[in-house]
């Protein structure tokens, strides 16, 4: 008799749910919900890489949101490129941007390279707000990029219905999950843990620390472009304090500390978590007091570092750990009786 893992009936069967939800969920505003909190899984994982891996704390990676999708709009709106094409693109921009700004800053340390990406992050987000036009592009300004509208096409990346978004989403936020947990257990992945324990320590061992953070940069960079490119489809409308703004930035990080920086899931599990929170305050008491929902999101946030420093994923491995330990506990007891029988 074959014996099957439990752990491979459980991911079964979690994948089976969630390729079910457009089902269950039917309503629009509900699943656009579900694929937001999929998209900020999405963009805190690809964040994760080099800021959770690498230890390296980007405070501007707006930067690569917004280029993955304005290079990709432009593109569509300008000569009718297909998105399918103007994300590789657009990803590649990205990744040739997280070089000129790895080489240089990767050389600082701590504070100082997240007040490089912070100040890079602003200046771009300026730059923006004020061009309205590059060459035959049009930028939008401090308007906005609005996406042109073409119907329902697949090959634009524009439909009726928000099922095809999910399924898209879903498919992206695997795909990250997959490259991370690929990072985490390769060459490169040991490197980075080494160089975000000691930086010296790692260098000494003959670790090439400045190559192998413009690898995770590179890879970070990629990802969360096609983030950005996905929120330009689904949104259909770029403002770019939204896109490449200091909140886009920070929201990546505070979702990957809460859920657990460093981990394949925990990104994952904060994401998920915390944007639904968040929406779920700004439903009930967003038009009660303005900024109340903020607020409240804000001291939830801020209780879980305190009391929960590696984040909401350390919760649910220790619930893991219990029941695994209680399986084991009935196992053996079981076992007992019956060699007794």
């Amino acid at each position: 008799m074959v014996k099957i893992n439990k752990s491979f009936l459980w991911l079964a069967g979690l994948v089976v749910i969630l390729l079910l939800v457009p089902m269950m969920v039917t309503k629009p505003y509900f699943l656009h919900v579900i694929i937001m909190c999929l998209l900020w899984a999405y963009l805190a994982s690809s964040w994760n890489i080099v800021g959770g891996f690498a230890g390296q704390l980007s405070l501007g990676h707006g930067i690569y949101t917004a280029t993955g999708a304005y290079i990709t709009m432009m593109l569509f709106n300008t000569y009718g490129l297909t998105p399918w094409l103007g994300l590789f693109i657009g990803g590649l921009a990205a990744v040739i941007i997280s070089v000129l700004i790895g080489y240089p800053t990767f050389g600082l340390r701590g504070a100082y390279y997240a007040l490089a990406t912070v100040a890079i992050s602003e200046g771009i987000v300026v730059l923006i707000n004020s061009t309205h036009n590059l060459g035959p592009f049009n930028i939008g300004g401090a308007e906005g990029l609005i996406v042109k509208m073409v119907g329902n096409s697949a090959a634009a990346l524009q439909f009726s219905s928000k099922v095809p978004y999910y399924y898209m989403i879903l498919f992206m936020l695997i795909m990250v999950i997959g490259v991370s947990y690929w990072i985490k257990n390769s060459k490169l992945g040991y490197y980075l843990i080494a160089l975000k324990e000691d930086e010296d320590a790692a260098a000494a061992m003959g670790i090439n620390v400045r190559k192998s953070k413009l690898m995770a940069a590179m890879i970070s960079a990629f990802l969360t472009a096609l983030g950005g490119v996905f929120y330009a489809v689904l949104i259909r409308y770029l403002e770019p304090n939204a896109i490449a703004g200091g909140s886009m930035s920070t929201q990546m990080v505070f979702l990957t500390i809460v859920g657990g920086s460093g981990t394949v899931l925990g990104p994952v599990i904060g994401g998920i978590v915390l944007s639904l929170i968040s929406e779920i305050i700004r439903f009930y008491l967003g038009g009660q007091l303005m900024g109340l929902h903020l607020f409240i999101y804000g001291i939830i946030v801020l209780l879980v570092i305190i009391y929960q420093p590696k984040g909401i994923i350390a919760i649910f491995d220790r619930i893991i750990m219990r029941f695994s330990k209680l399986a084991h506990e009935k196992g053996g007891v079981s076992g007992v009786k019956d060699s007794g029988a």
